[in-house]
């Protein structure tokens, strides 16, 4: 493969690799790649969540993978090969740690000196573990939230609701159509015209403007139609929302997907151009920062003002809060986060992101397993409108992939139909893998873990016990990171994947890790004093509970 942009994933029934294992990581990776904001900085998404340390480390994990037997297992930390141990066909073929520091130097101050030296890098969550799909996998996740959020306060729907947010990068590009598949309008603010206009030519978003007074008519009007809409405003969250309070703008709805987790690479301060803040974050970095937080104090200080006219206000996961929070502003935590608010309740009962990617870039593959799993699920009325609308409107980038959102028992029947699939020789192999959002795959007091039931928000031993039992059941590859989406020092999480190359012994490792996955997030929740949980842990047959 290319050692320099652009990159694109191997398609077709030819292996690079010895065995489809390795290949789908191999696959992945370039994958990853294929769909990078910044390839030719290794850069997939989040500010500076990348796939490898160095083009060295990639051209190396390459060559480790294209040689990797399937008794094997390659270390891989933080972006580089480390080295490749023999083990055996049921161990992972590719382990993964990124941006792991002892607790006491987990700090952004020490990882940049580190990263400096050339000694790690930041791997976001699915960024380093190379189980990105592009846009495609937030806009699901973010569909879900919204989903939950009009069945929580407006009769079910969003319909007739406006929503007001910010962030059109990798992971906050998502947001228009997520908002719209679920009903309603919405105005997302961005800094840099660049993505928006990514978002336009792709369909997530489908009008923008300069103008703050068109943007808002736009989804007003949207709204009193009962018609979903997005558009999206180019402008500074810092400046724009306190704009929006003083015109009487009283949205619905209000979140927010900006790269707050980071102060210096992913959020431009109020006052300046994209052009201007990446001078100074050159020229002057703390000076960057500062201005940053000083605007995320704006910023936050808006969605607080929005809660307090009556809009429903939460927090997504990108540590605006907290970073407004150590800025000095003491109301940051005045609104909610969104799994605290909306997507705990689905955890509790092991429900969370299922996504597979067909490896030999046949679209039809994708077709096949989107009729199989709403024949499979055809009663859950917000997994179905989902692909629905994923088929008609989300695009594919890179390899063809989809995902939705799957409970404890679903996943591992519907793995096992498609592995069954493979092994007909209807469809190609697949790579099975998931969001590091997940029931039971991360802690982050800020985010996922924030007001647990029982107050161990901040005990990170599960994510790490759920990639040792990954590991333990066979996953192809299994990753643990520090960071996330909320930033260095505030995040645990892990990743997995599993190849349904249509063997007997895929249907093994499938059975053993789509119970021990999503079954480890049922324990944790169990013993945080969940009923919903505590209910599944004791009458599920696929593990005994000992608590």
């Amino acid at each position: 493969m290319s050692s320099t942009p652009p990159y694109e994933a191997p398609r077709g029934t030819e292996r690079a690799c010895p065995s489809w294992r390795s290949e789908a990581v191999y696959r992945l990776l370039y994958n990853n790649l294929e769909n990078a904001e910044r390839p030719e900085d290794l850069v997939v998404y989040g500010g500076t969540g990348k796939a490898a340390r160095s083009v060295e480390d990639l051209e190396t994990i390459a060559r480790a993978l294209q040689t990797l037997a399937d008794d094997e297992t390659l270390l891989v930390q933080s972006g580089r090969a480390q080295a490749t141990f023999p083990t055996h066909e049921d161990a992972p073929r590719v382990l993964i740690a990124n941006s792991n520091l002892v607790p006491r130097w987990s700090t952004w101050e020490d990882f940049h000196d580190l990263e400096d030296q050339g000694l790690t890098m930041y791997g976001q969550m699915t960024a380093g573990s190379w189980c990105y799909i592009g846009t495609q996998g937030i806009i699901q996740g973010t569909y879900e939230t919204m989903a939950a959020v009009g069945r929580r306060h407006f009769d079910g729907t969003l319909q007739g609701k406006t929503v007001l947010t910010g962030g059109l990068g990798g992971m906050g590009g998502a947001q228009p159509l997520a908002v719209e598949i679920a009903g309603g309008a919405c105005l997302a603010v961005e800094a840099v015209e660049a993505h928006a206009d990514e978002r336009i030519d792709v369909g997530y978003c489908q009008h923008k403007t300069h103008d703050l007074e068109e943007a808002v008519s736009i989804v007003e009007d949207a709204a009193e139609r009962g018609e979903a809409t997005s558009v999206a405003l180019i402008g500074n969250c810092a400046e724009t929302h306190a704009e929006l309070l003083d015109r009487g703008f009283e949205p619905d709805v209000v979140t927010d997907q900006t790269s707050a987790h980071d102060a210096l690479a992913g959020y431009i301060p109020a006052g300046y151009t994209p052009e201007e803040a990446d001078r100074l974050r050159e020229e002057d970095p703390a000076k960057h920062e500062e201005a940053a937080r000083a605007s995320m104090v704006d910023h936050c200080q808006a969605l607080v003002a929005f809660q307090d006219q009556g809009s429903v206000v939460f927090d997504y996961g990108n540590n605006l809060r907290g970073q407004a929070q150590d800025a000095g502003y003491d109301e940051a935590f005045a609104y909610p986060g969104f799994v605290k608010a909306y997507v705990r309740p689905m955890f509790c009962q092991g429900r969370g992101p299922f996504r597979w990617v067909a490896l030999t870039g046949d679209e039809d593959d994708i077709a096949v397993t989107d009729d199989l799993v709403t024949d499979l699920f055809g009663e859950d009325e917000t997994l179905t409108r989902w692909i629905e609308a994923a088929q008609e409107r989300v695009p594919f980038e890179g390899l063809p992939a989809r995902v939705c959102w799957l409970g404890f028992g679903q996943r591992e029947t519907f793995a096992r139909e498609i592995n069954d699939r493979v092994r007909s020789g209807e469809i190609g192999p697949v790579a099975i893998t998931r969001d590091h959002l997940d029931t039971g795959s991360v802690a982050s007091p800020y985010r996922e873990t924030e007001g647990m039931k029982d107050g161990s928000d901040a005990i990170a031993d599960w994510p790490l016990l759920n990639a040792l039992l990954n590991a333990s059941a066979g996953a192809d590859m299994v990753a643990i990171h520090n960071g996330g989406g909320v930033g260095i020092g505030l995040s645990t999480h892990a990743g997995m994947m599993v190849v349904a190359d249509g063997t007997a012994d895929a249907d093994d490792r499938i059975a053993n890790v789509f119970n021990a996955d999503p079954g480890s997030g049922i324990v944790r929740h169990a013993d945080a004093g969940y009923e919903d949980a505590e209910e599944i842990a004791e009458s599920t047959d696929a593990f005994d509970r000992w608590g």
